[in-house]
Order: structure tokens, then sequence, then C-alpha cells
């Protein structure tokens, strides 16, 4: 455990987050040096301000990590941090990879993996489709990734199961505190069969905000996402969006013209996304991915056309580094404001400011996150 201690101590930094976690070290390469460096070192970073650099020359860890380390040596968990070999490569091509992941069960090769989502409140029709594609998926040797919710998500990981396949969880939880507690056999038998991960802490509760962050963590661990029943405004449609930000495919199931479950799914077909009606279709879709045994880095470099670079707009370092804490993925300004140790009024003045130079987005609730 006194490997990971720099990993956790780096983390729990304030002010900083997933970005410039991984800014920090492609200019360091370990947590380790991090903290070896010299103040002007530190803020020669991009995102590093005065206030970041002087917070871990100071730096002494806190009890919460100590004793979140302690706990983990009583657990059957393990964690993985971006440097070790077995992380998902795939992840580290996001734009905000989680610096560590907490492990359950042993991860599968991902080389061919496809995410099903879908809703919580699904139909019988909904979770008999997920179920069934996962359960061909699985059998065509497809790893099927999901996020252990109600409906959708567990028709899909029971799915992989029975098709004697591979399945991870990505939980918006800590892995102590499973959510929804029914799954909790679920939960074991995913562990058997695959893998259950998650970038909380260990007894972080399933607190809203959380879930629309770890579907990042879903997409990007995937070749592609399947959305099977959502609403208008559902967490699935999140899943979908990064997914297409990430340069992974987007397919949804077509449903009843008569239930707003499909309203979601049906909007994304609209939009261009694959049409899927049987896993032959998912799997037809991304077999430019997967054949000649190229790389996935190779493979989606091929299949997608670079994005035109967004013009340069100035920032100030404060609104650097509150950038920096800021992914696709909405977050709640009360995380932020944990997070920056910034005052609220501050903090609400230096996001409207973003918001009004076009690169944040405010949703309701007082959710922000990157355009």
């Amino acid at each position: 455990m006194e490997e990971l201690r720099p990993w956790f101590a780096l983390r729990s930094v304030p002010g900083i987050g997933n970005h410039l976690f991984k800014r920090l070290l492609e200019r360091f390469k370990t947590p380790q040096n991090v903290f070896k460096a010299s103040f002007d070192e530190l803020t020669q970073v991009k995102g590093v301000s005065g206030r970041i650099a002087a917070s871990v020359v100071s730096f002494k860890l806190p009890d919460s990590v100590k004793k979140e380390l302690d706990n983990l040596r009583n657990t059957n968990y393990r964690i993985i941090t971006m440097s070790d070999g077995e992380y998902p490569f795939p992840l580290l091509q996001i734009p905000d990879p989680p610096p560590f992941l907490y492990v359950y069960g042993d991860l599968p090769d991902i080389t061919r993996s496809v995410a099903v989502v879908g809703s919580r409140k699904a139909s019988r029709y909904g979770v008999f489709t997920a179920k069934k594609l996962s359960e061909d998926l699985a059998a065509q040797g497809f790893v099927v990734v999901s996020g252990m919710a109600r409906g959708i998500d567990t028709a899909a990981h029971i799915g992989a199961v029975e098709g004697g396949g591979k399945t991870i969880a990505v939980l918006g939880s800590g892995l102590e505190r499973i959510y929804p507690w029914e799954n909790r056999r679920l939960f074991h038998k995913i562990a058997v069969n695959g893998a259950v991960v998650t970038e909380f802490s260990l007894h972080t509760a399933p607190l809203a905000p959380n879930f629309p962050i770890r579907n990042r963590i879903i997409s990007g661990l995937t070749l592609g996402v399947v959305v099977v029943e959502a609403a208008e405004r559902s967490g699935s449609l999140i899943t979908a969006r990064l997914a297409a930000e990430q340069g992974r495919e987007v397919f949804a199931v077509p449903g009843s013209v008569h239930t707003d479950k499909s309203i979601g799914a049906h909007n994304l077909i609209k939009q261009g996304a694959g049409l899927v009606e049987t896993a032959e279709d998912i799997i037809e879709e991304l077999k430019f991915m997967i054949d000649d045994g190229g790389s996935f880095a190779e493979n989606r470099k091929a299949a997608k056309p670079s994005r035109e670079p967004a013009p340069k707009i100035e920032l100030t370092a404060e609104e650097s580094m509150i950038y920096d804490q800021l992914s696709p993925s909405p977050v709640h300004i009360d995380d932020l404001v944990r997070k920056t140790s910034m005052e609220p009024g501050v903090l609400s003045g230096i996001l409207l400011n973003l918001e009004l130079k076009g690169i944040v987005h405010q949703a309701p609730g007082k959710l922000f996150s990157i355009i």
C-alpha cells in the first residue's frame, strides 16, 4: 500500500482534478516526482496556479487518506493506477481519465467491448432486448460494460454472464456501498466473470451527481455504446454523448412509438446513431475496429478523422484552474467548492465568465460541464 500513498496524496490536493493530474503525470512522470518538484517547476504546468503549487509543496497526508489505505488492506479489492500495465488503455485516451481505479475481480481484455445501457424503469421488452443483446455479444467474445443500475444495466450484466462471457460494472459509488442493494449477489457474480470498478473511495454513497461522472468511464472502456430504452432526459443519453465525444460508436434500439421510454433512443437514431435489432448489427459496424489484429488506438485513428482544433481562448489563472476541474460529465457546484476550497460567490463568478466565453455549460441544479 505504501506505493499507492503518492497517488492518493496527489489526488487529495485541493484544486487537482483528473485533467490536471494527467497533465502533471505527463510532465513529472510519477506522483512522487510531483511532490519533489519546486514551486517554480509546478507553476510552469498549465493550470497550476500559485495556490495549487503552494498546496503541493506544503502538502501533508490527511488522515482520511491514511484511513482509506488502511481499509483497503482488509478487502479483496485492488487499486490500478494509470502507470500500471493493467490500466485499460482506451480509458487513458479520454480527456480526464481517473488517476486510479478501485477494482473487484479481474479486468478482462477490452479489445472487443461494448456498453449496453438504458432506463432504470425498463419495460419487459427493454429488459428482454438488453439481456438478449448482451448474451449474444458475450457469446461472440465481446465484453459487456454497464453500470449495474436497475433495469437495462442489470439485464445487460446477467445476459453477458449467461452468454458465457465477461462483463464489467462501473459504479457511481464506492465498492463498500453496493447500489442498488438488491444487486449485491450480482455484484459478486460480476467479479467472478469480470470486474466491478469505480473511481470513488470505498464508502462513497451513491449520490446523484456521481452517476453522470462515472458514465465517461463506461463509454471510455468500450468501442461503442448501445442505448436500450431511454426517456427524453436520461442518464444513458449522457453516456451516448460522451461516447460520441470520445470517438466511440453510438447505437440505439428502436422501441414503441406509444411510450416515452424510447423517445431518447429514437432521437439518437434520428441524429445518426446505428439502429440495432440484433447483436450482429453491432458486430458488423465494429468489424473495422477489430479486424486485422490492429490496436485500439491504431484502428480508432484510422476510423475517425481528427477534429479541428478548438479556437484558442484566453483564460485567467483562476479560470484555467476551475476549467481543469470540469469534464463533459456534469459536476455540482458544491463538489467544485470542496475540490478548490474557493468561496462559493467567487467560484460562481468564475463559472459565469467561463459560460460567457462559451466553453462551460450550466445545467439545471447547478451542474456544470465543459462544452
